[in-house]
């Protein structure tokens, strides 16, 4: 499957545009905490391990809010660009299965 044909089934309960809108404000908030400030000046992409200034660095849902994750320091994690873009809506499960699939 190309990354074109990818498709999710999405759960309503979790596209729900007043739950979604929670989450965002909850992760705005944590934007300015200090446990998020201090990854940030780690500057390390949580996805390919490389070191970026602060301001290339993005917060990336591990569990994407729309596949219902939350905004929690256990499922926000710093990336960049360029991995936060390819990740999607990918799940750690789905980029596992994923990189077994291209092996196999």
């Amino acid at each position: 499957m190309t990354d074109a044909e990818e498709y999710y089934i999405l759960d309503p309960d979790h596209v729900d545009p007043k739950r979604i809108k929670k989450e965002r404000e909850k992760a705005r908030k944590l934007k300015k905490s200090q446990w998020w400030l201090n990854l940030l000046n780690r500057g390390i992409c949580h996805y390919c391990e490389k070191k970026f200034p602060a301001s290339e660095l993005t917060m990336d849902h591990i569990v994407p809010i729309a596949r219902g994750g939350t905004s929690t320091p256990g499922n926000i994690v710093p990336a960049c660009r360029a991995c936060n873009q390819s990740k999607k809506l990918q799940t750690p499960v789905d980029q596992i299965f994923k990189k077994l699939n291209s092996q196999g």
